[in-house]
């Protein structure tokens, strides 16, 4: 998976993502969460904007040679892209993970699969 690293500022109520990659590639969350959430997402609309347009995207820079900006926090954004083929997958998981992922889904308004889909995506985020 490819990971692209992005800064992060602003404070409680307003934060904001950039790459320095990625010139106007941005995002804004009011926490950090959302944040980073979107930040995939206008990761994504990007690489799908400059390939409709028969570019690519730069190659990341490494994490490790990314310098934040003074208040600002590095970040890994992971670039996931989607293929819009909905996959059937067969799991088995203990009863009581399940019966988290269901609670969890309920409480949020979602159903089993895009909580599960959510979840997948903040472990990337995470770098995990």
């Amino acid at each position: 998976m490819i990971r692209y690293p992005a800064f992060i500022d602003g404070e409680i109520g307003a934060y904001g993502v950039v790459f320095p990659d990625l010139d106007g590639v941005v995002a804004m969350g009011e926490t950090l969460d959302e944040a980073i959430l979107n930040a995939e997402e206008s990761l994504r609309d990007a690489a799908l904007d400059t390939e409709r347009d028969g570019g690519t995207l730069p190659a990341p820079t490494p994490l490790e040679k990314a310098r934040a900006p003074e208040g600002a926090t590095l970040v890994s954004i992971p670039l996931i892209r989607e293929s819009g083929k909905p996959v059937r997958a067969n799991m088995v998981l203990d009863e009581n993970v399940l019966a988290f992922i269901d609670t969890e889904a309920r409480r949020r308004s979602m159903t089993r699969t895009a909580y599960v889909t959510y979840m997948t995506r903040r472990i990337a985020q995470m770098g995990g």
